[in-house]
């Protein structure tokens, strides 16, 4: 599948060049012509399983807006929307707010419905946190799992996990309970410990009641080392509860995908290299595959629309594959 990202025009001669290239690399093109190049990495004489693919790419640099990635300082009307959602979220996302939330909706009694009509509910959500892609939620979700497809024919899970690691944002929807944007989306981050700088708007953490809490000050809070994420309080939001709906709904997705759900916003680990302290072993080998997967959730973001019913047959076929009919919620 090819991937368009709107970009700078380029003289037709280099554009023409480009295209020849990618036509005999097979990378992935950009609109204008930019060439995201496949990498292959050396013979690191790991183990079978603790590679994860030869195939990979060189993310683009700049969005689908014609500006840098996650830049969250750009001066525009939606990066300032941005940074007052992240203001909201650090001021209210607390400890106790979000034991509170997984207990509650951790019950799943809202609606049964099958992944694809989950899907199709994503049709209504845009997402107020992104600064680099202001189109409904489904288009991103088919983006990232057909970009994803092409670079990793054979992980079939991984195409499915693409596909369903936003479904939680169906929390946004009075169905689901109506919840504010902060509650719903965004990085995420651990509670019960002090927060840390790689956090995006760091300074609004100053305004939030755990922040001056002796518990929760020390590097460590109310954690050990090495406890891993599992045993941590993370932020609420949909990662979380699309994770509590997979696991309650007995997919057999691997952990890797489960890992991916859950922590896919948790952009201070995995961009950032904040938190390792409270990393397993277990965490450490999923978070391989959180970096692969990220590129593709991040990257494959542009104005480019997927032709919905062209691939849904194959989907629902992974779907069957790895989930009940029909799925709590």
């Amino acid at each position: 599948m090819t991937i368009i990202i709107e970009q700078p025009q380029l003289e037709m001669s280099q554009v023409n060049q480009d295209k020849k290239i990618s036509s005999e690399t097979k990378d992935l093109v950009l609109d204008g012509g930019f060439v995201v190049p496949k990498t292959v990495p050396n013979n690191t004489g790991l183990a079978a399983e603790d590679l994860v693919s030869n195939n990979d790419f060189l993310a683009p640099e700049i969005n689908s807006f014609g500006r840098s990635f996650r830049d969250y300082d750009a001066e525009s009307e939606r990066q300032k929307g941005v940074e007052e959602f992240y203001r909201l979220q650090h001021i209210n996302q607390t400890y106790d707010y979000v034991k509170r939330m997984r207990e509650e909706y951790g019950k799943l009694n809202r609606v049964e419905m099958t992944i694809w009509e989950c899907c199709e509910l994503l049709n209504e959500v845009v997402d107020d946190s992104d600064p680099d892609l202001d189109e409904p939620q489904i288009m991103h979700l088919l983006q990232s799992a057909e970009a994803i497809r092409k670079d990793y024919p054979d992980e079939d899970w991984l195409h499915l996990t693409a596909l369903i690691h936003d479904l939680g944002k169906v929390l946004l929807l009075p169905s689901f309970g109506g919840l504010p944007q902060w509650a719903v989306v965004g990085d995420t981050f651990p509670l019960g410990c002090a927060f840390d700088e790689a956090n995006v708007h760091y300074k609004y953490f100053k305004e939030n009641p755990d922040y001056n809490n002796p518990a929760y000050t020390t590097k460590n809070g109310i954690y050990t080392e090495g406890c891993g994420f599992d045993n941590v309080m993370i932020s609420w939001g949909h990662d979380d509860y699309m994770y509590l709906v997979a696991k309650e709904n007995g997919t057999t997705l691997p952990p890797a995908a489960l890992f991916i759900i859950r922590y896919h916003s948790f952009y201070p680990l995995h961009t950032g290299g904040a938190y390792k302290h409270l990393m397993n072993e277990e965490d450490a080998k999923n978070l391989k595959w959180l970096k692969v997967f990220n590129k593709y959730d991040l990257y494959s973001k542009s104005k480019e629309k997927i032709d919905v019913e062209k691939v849904k047959p194959y989907y629902l076929s992974l779907i069957e594959k790895y989930f009940p009919a029909k799925l709590r919620w």
